[in-house]
């Protein structure tokens, strides 16, 4: 969500002279900085990369708890019958799904709000929101009396850690030239994306500690954590007031095709692992109660590890390449998951839902390595190019937030299918194939012979 924003260096002040190999970072009142250069080798050297180094381990902190937040009524759901909640499947659903809903939303306001708050300002403001939902889940877990309308409401709380994301990628992407943007970006996205593992590792455990099953911890075990991080994002990070939103790149983005049926295919990909992550808990409780929920976390695990290798195989041999092989081994768990369910095997369910979430991982790094590639077809002059990577940067905004709202589109279709036929298979089946969908408008559009873009190498 680096596409909204634009970082310009203001003008030097009056009778100032060109930047020297002397120049170093220097911060006002409010740790405000008036002058960054990072393109400027010299600024770079001497300053430069030092702060930006400072200003990205707190916001990989900070991330990595809104994942967190975001992701922990996905663990605590299947535990809420054990404290004396009676809740129907389609509830259980709905409190998994709403901060998802919340949280994708929330993703492009969040991005604005860097450039009008400061990156510093804004990332202690956002840590600190994230006392609402961890200390309102600590209350209503505590009494199984507590009405579904407020068990709902608190989990919508939750999907403020879902906007988390993209003010700190926006926010990074102002500190780091071109050339080391992918690396500080991927480094910031890979923390965010293991909080959703973090979680549902932690609190199983958490909530056992000493005698019987305190789930408020669930939501206390938070509260420290947050405050830490706006702690350190107050000592250490940094204002930049050259940051301003970039409104013109989200018009050139909307404005294009390609934005939409990228937007569509990171449903597939990035909207299946917060979808699955957000369900893998419940499904094991509910088709395999046997099971200890101490294993859930490995799914949201392996698909955040293999996000990176994503794309590294798409820098080798194609974006679009390995996005319709992500959809084919996605379509494949999927089957494997219903022939799971039909045998009643944990071990096969189990393994092709690893299968399932190492895909999407592979596919979330695959589609995005797509978006500068497709936006720099025909770009043959350096205006050109300029416009494209401003429509690109447009699009990963508009994508990362329209593919979250696949966190919300899973669970409910998990919900319908239980509703209407008793069973999951249905909701699998129907994935099965939107990925089929999903596969042929890549190869259709990207890597058909006849297609405008097949010899781009998309």
């Amino acid at each position: 969500m680096s596409a909204a924003v634009s970082t310009t260096p203001p003008p030097s002040p009056q009778g100032a002279g060109p930047a020297t190999e002397t120049d170093v970072v220097v911060r006002r009142r409010g740790r405000w900085i008036d002058h960054w250069d990072p393109e400027d080798p010299s600024f770079w050297e001497n300053g430069g990369r030092r702060t930006a180094r400072r200003n990205l381990f707190p916001s990989i902190f900070a991330e990595f708890l809104g994942f967190a937040v975001w992701a922990s009524w996905s663990i605590v759901v299947p535990q809420l019958a054990a404290v004396g909640f009676a809740l129907t499947v389609d509830q259980q659903f709905w409190l998994i799904a709403i901060p998802a809903l919340v949280g994708a939303t929330l993703r492009i306001p969040y991005t604005f709000a860097v450039p009008l708050f400061g990156g510093r300002n804004w990332t202690i403001i956002s840590a600190l929101l994230l006392l609402l939902p961890a200390s309102a889940l600590a209350y209503v877990v505590t009494d199984p009396t507590t009405p579904f309308w407020m068990l709902l409401g608190v989990a919508a709380l939750a999907g403020l850690g879902g906007g988390n994301f993209a003010s700190s990628m926006a926010n990074i992407s102002f500190f780091y030239p071109e050339r080391e943007k992918g690396k500080a970006l991927g480094l910031n996205a890979a923390g965010g994306n293991l909080g959703t593992a973090a979680v549902q590792f932690a609190v199983p455990l958490v909530i056992v500690a000493g005698a019987g099953l305190a789930l408020e911890r669930a939501g206390l075990m938070f509260i420290p954590l947050i405050l830490a991080a706006a702690v350190l994002a107050w000592r250490r990070m940094d204002n930049l007031s050259g940051a301003s939103a970039d409104y013109k790149s989200f018009g050139a983005a909307v404005h294009n095709r390609h934005t939409w049926i990228i937007s569509f295919l990171y449903i597939g990909t990035f909207g299946s692992f917060i979808g699955y992550s957000g369900v893998f808990p419940t499904l094991l409780r509910g088709q395999f109660p046997e099971v200890t929920l101490a294993i859930a976390f490995l799914g949201a695990l392996v698909g955040s590890l293999a996000r990176p290798g994503g794309g590294v195989l798409a820098d080798k041999l194609g974006g679009a390449r390995v996005t319709i092989a992500a959809f084919v081994v996605m379509a494949l768990g999927a089957i494997g998951a219903v022939v799971a369910l039909n045998v009643h095997s944990f071990w096969l369910f189990m393994g092709s839902f690893l299968v399932l979430f190492v895909a999407t991982g592979v596919g979330n790094g695959s589609t995005y390595r797509m978006i500068p590639a497709v936006f720099q077809v025909g770009a043959t002059t350096a205006e050109r190019a300029a416009r494209a990577r401003k429509a690109a940067a447009g699009c990963i905004g508009i994508a990362g937030a329209v593919g979250a709202f696949g966190g919300f589109l899973i669970p409910r279709g998990f919900a319908a299918s239980d509703a209407m036929t008793g069973s999951l298979t249905t909701a699998l089946w129907g994935f099965v194939a939107m990925y089929a969908v999903m596969g042929v408008v890549t190869w259709w559009v990207y890597q058909r012979r006849t297609s405008t873009l097949a010899a781009a190498g998309i």
